[in-house]
């Protein structure tokens, strides 16, 4: 495979052992569809809400049709060899209100999902909150409310309850840092656009996190695995002078969530802005956060570089995807390092690693070069961590599918499977073909 791929690796060059998981991962308001809450029982979310009110912008109404295709998807996942598939519950699909009834409908679905995984001898990773807030929560002050964090504990209680027998991984939030842009800008929802909120709304979702873990310690076989995922964007200096800035703001920005989860503290560089958001940090609280976990996530897309004047800057003459994020593999290496050497880190698994680039059709084949040569890359930067001893467990690559990328909708394309958007039909890439057969290399291993 080498010889034919150029530089592209094969499972030999890899320092990963036979009990590590390749995966791809999904979320599920980007693939589910099926929102009618007549005919599927699901509630609305700050995300049905936010697309209806901007007509303009491809919506999940739709998606790509996983609810009712979800055998076939499956069959699919079985076929490129994935030992593993890291998914998303919806919350309102589970709780219409985010508490209360319950939709049995909406637990049916993840319950057939768990037993068809299973059945293919995939293990299912299972995230409780990507991003889809009921409305109705919102509507109470949402991840601005302490209440919300009891909530959703409530709610994590009702899918370990149904699911907890057979899901051996389970993570609270997927990457808080984005959940919380939603509050401080408008281009994600709810797009409520108060910079203030800032803080409030990161305390409640750590608070979350802590609140139900407890919850999954007390529902869970003392075997699950419990943890959280972290989107992790480190900053470098565009010159010597900007370093105390770029360390400020990765603190502030990213780091803000490992040193509460794993050392029971905000940093010093948030501490004025805590004071100045009135949130109520009450005794007990850091306790409850820093509880312990079995796993951290983490999602690795980009770096940043910022001057002096702590502004962001592109570098010129640099590769980058078709969002305009800096393709710098060796820097996924540093983070890992970096992360490894501060903290006292559980067992690390990359939950999610990928890039939107081109795709070309040839021949009836979907060639991706591209994303096959970024796999490549990523997959050996995260092989030189492991030789200098972070303990990364799995990689989970994404996305399974081209799906709905929130509200730049479905032109930006992440997926190692193509789907069709008149037909649904899905097919496999030439980066879906090369990573079945690196996986296939990792199974004879085992």
């Amino acid at each position: 495979m080498s010889r034919e791929t150029g530089n592209l690796p094969d499972i030999s060059e890899l320092a990963f052992g036979p009990e590590f998981l390749f995966g791809a991962a999904t979320s599920a308001y980007q693939i589910e569809g099926c929102v009618d809450q007549s005919t599927y029982g699901r509630g609305c979310s700050i995300w049905d809400t936010y697309l209806k009110d901007r007509p303009h912008l491809d919506s999940g109404e739709v998606a790509i049709d996983h609810y009712r295709r979800m055998e076939s998807d499956v069959a699919l996942m079985k076929a490129l060899g994935l030992q593993s598939y890291r998914f998303s519950v919806a919350w309102p699909r589970v709780l219409p209100k985010g508490f209360g009834a319950i939709n049995t409908k909406g637990l049916d679905f993840y319950d057939r999902l768990v037993d068809k995984l299973l059945e293919n001898d995939i293990i299912p990773n299972l995230t409780l909150y990507h991003w889809d807030l009921p409305q109705v929560l919102e509507d109470k002050g949402g991840w601005a409310s302490r209440d919300t964090a009891y909530y959703f504990a409530d709610y994590a209680a009702v899918v370990a309850n149904r699911l907890g027998d057979r899901v051996p991984f389970w993570a609270t939030l997927n990457e808080p840092e984005v959940i919380v842009a939603g509050y401080i800008g408008k281009s994600l929802a709810p797009g409520v656009g108060d910079y203030s909120l800032r803080m409030k709304v990161i305390h409640h979702l750590m608070l979350a996190h802590g609140f139900a873990l407890q919850t999954l310690r007390d529902s869970l076989p003392k075997d699950a695995q419990q943890g959280i995922v972290a989107n992790l964007v480190p900053i470098d200096p565009l010159t010597p002078k900007a370093e105390t800035v770029a360390q400020n703001r990765w603190m502030r920005d990213y780091a803000v969530y490992l040193e509460a989860i794993l050392k029971g503290a905000y940093p010093e560089v948030v501490e004025k802005e805590i004071s100045k958001s009135g949130v109520e940090i009450a005794p007990g609280d850091m306790a409850i956060i820093s509880g312990h976990i079995d796993f951290l996530g983490v999602n690795w897309y980009l770096r940043m570089v910022v001057n002096e004047r702590d502004r962001v800057v592109d570098v010129p003459d640099v590769p980058r995807t078709l969002m305009g994020w800096e393709i710098r593999a060796e820097a996924f290496t540093r983070t890992l390092l970096a992360i490894h050497e501060e903290y006292r880190l559980p067992p690390v698994y990359i939950t999610e690693n990928g890039a939107a680039l081109q795709d070309t059709i040839v021949g009836g084949e979907i060639e991706d070069k591209g994303r096959r040569k970024y796999f490549g890359d990523h997959l050996r930067a995260v092989s030189d961590a492991v030789k200098q001893g972070v303990d990364v467990r799995g990689y989970y690559a994404w996305s399974l599918f081209d799906n709905l990328e929130w509200s730049l909708g479905y032109q930006k394309t992440f997926g190692i499977v193509h789907v069709d958007r008149k037909t649904m039909e899905r097919t496999p890439k030439l980066s879906a073909k090369w990573y079945a057969s690196l996986i296939a290399q990792h199974r004879e291993r085992l």
